[in-house]
């Protein structure tokens, strides 16, 4: 099971609420910034990487298309 400490958004499982300056008092959007500063070709490369498909009848590799 997932720790709550590595959901990147804590909303989804606990009842919190959903509106952005609540998520921002939980720290939901602390890291975002830092992520952005690693660039565009950074994100998809990790993307690319996590093998994640789509949800699409061909399953396309996520980050690809």
């Amino acid at each position: 099971m997932l720790k709550q400490e590595d959901r990147i958004f804590s909303n989804l499982s606990g009842g919190a609420s959903p509106f952005f300056p609540e998520a921002l008092k939980r720290g939901d959007w602390d890291k975002t910034q830092d992520l952005i500063k690693k660039g565009d070709r950074w994100i998809l490369d990790e993307v690319s990487q996590s093998g994640l498909r789509g949800r699409g009848g061909a399953g396309f590799p996520t980050g690809t298309k």
